[in-house]
């Protein structure tokens, strides 16, 4: 076949479609003069609040701040242990051991890679303050079981969901189910930024409140602070982009989930489903596909193969948390997890971006099946 790259992401094309809206949102700032807080940072918290449908959203700096914010207002100390899973990016483990608070480590699920609850009681000590479920790759975890069990057992239950923005489940969206929703704007997120930026949502007034006082060094009017916090300001350039990008997301979220529909269709005609596991979706579940994620047998030789023919793709996450070096300490060994160990082994994540095209997908799919047919 003719040789065709294809990018695992490209974000210049969804530019092109906006470019005129985003660069004149950066003027405006750039006239006004007004790069930190303020009113377009305002207008962007209350735009996304509505979208979300929560009461308040508070932009700061990045997700990984959102998680560590999220973290100081529930009252995490240092010897705490906080319960989460070891198949994630690293901040959400990384900021409860900032704290010097203990992360716990649940497995998750083979199918939707999300924590396990049935494992989740278990895990619980005296010594346990929260509770972080992630929304991996675009679907929430279930949050019914898990909000039970916390309910139940006294805990705070801060959702990861930097991956899965517009991500719904039983009608809520991603975010909005627990003490507080974190979320990452990163760019290469569903809803991306023009650099960091991060917000948390609740639906409680006093924890908004404490949460705008610990984004500016605890401090709730100049220079009197009253609490130890952080420099974690989202930028209104930052704002003002996010809040033209917006206005696009459920457009872009129903064309991720069209490609990796169209993905399924191509894998199973091509009958390569005795060498892939497709994605799966809870049917309580809207997937928002931030990835597009496949168990694939002989992985890394298939990824060699992508890459000499420059078809993107990467894996999340090669190694769990558990088995990281910085982690040594706890005393997790491997085989303790073995659920987010053999996907480490297995998962390989291709592009599924809106802007992706018909043929560039059937480009990804011809090669793979070139691959297997190869063996």
């Amino acid at each position: 076949m003719p040789f065709v790259k294809v990018p695992l992401l490209d974000l210049q094309a969804q530019f092109r479609q906006i470019r005129g809206d985003v660069l004149s949102a950066i003027e405006e700032v750039c006239e006004a003069q007004g790069f930190v807080l303020g009113p377009r940072v305002e207008a962007f918290e209350t735009a996304i609040a509505g979208y979300l449908e929560c009461r308040h959203a508070v932009g700061v700096a990045s997700g990984s701040d959102a998680l560590l914010l999220s973290l100081m207002a529930a009252g995490v100390n240092p010897g705490d242990e906080v319960i989460t899973v070891p198949f994630t990016f690293f901040s959400t483990a990384g900021g409860i051991s900032r704290l010097h608070a203990v992360p716990v480590f649940v497995d998750v699920l083979p199918d939707t890679f999300t924590m396990d609850p049935e494992q989740l009681e278990q895990k619980i000590t005296p010594r346990t303050k929260a509770i972080i479920p992630v929304h991996l790759f675009g679907q929430c975890a279930d949050m019914e079981a898990i909000m039970e069990v916390a309910d139940r057992r006294g805990l705070k239950v801060i959702e990861d969901a930097c991956q899965s923005i517009g991500a719904g489940r039983h009608g809520r969206k991603a975010g909005t189910f627990g003490y507080s929703g974190c979320f990452s704007f990163f760019p290469s997120k569903n809803l991306g930024g023009v650099g960091d930026g991060g917000l948390i949502v609740t639906d409680d007034g006093d924890l908004c409140e404490l949460l705008l006082a610990l984004r500016v060094h605890g401090s709730r009017s100049d220079y009197h602070h009253d609490h130890i916090g952080l420099n974690s300001r989202l930028d209104a350039l930052e704002a003002a982009v996010l809040r033209v990008k917006l206005q696009h997301l459920d457009e872009w979220n129903a064309k991720r989930a069209r490609n990796a529909v169209n993905y399924n269709d191509l894998f199973t005609r091509a009958g390569l489903l005795e060498h892939l596991t497709l994605p799966a979706t809870d049917p309580r579940n809207v997937h928002v596909f931030n990835q597009y994620t496949l168990r694939a047998h002989n992985r890394d030789e298939l990824m060699a193969y992508l890459k000499d023919h420059e078809i993107g793709h990467k894996v999340y996450y090669p190694v769990p948390l558990h088995l990281q070096e910085c982690y040594q300490p706890l005393g997790y060994a491997k085989g303790d997890l073995p659920v987010s160990e053999q996907l480490a082994q297995e998962v390989v994540s291709l592009p599924v971006y809106p802007e992706l095209t018909d043929a560039q997908m059937e480009t990804v799919v011809t090669r793979i099946s070139e691959f297997y047919n190869s063996r």
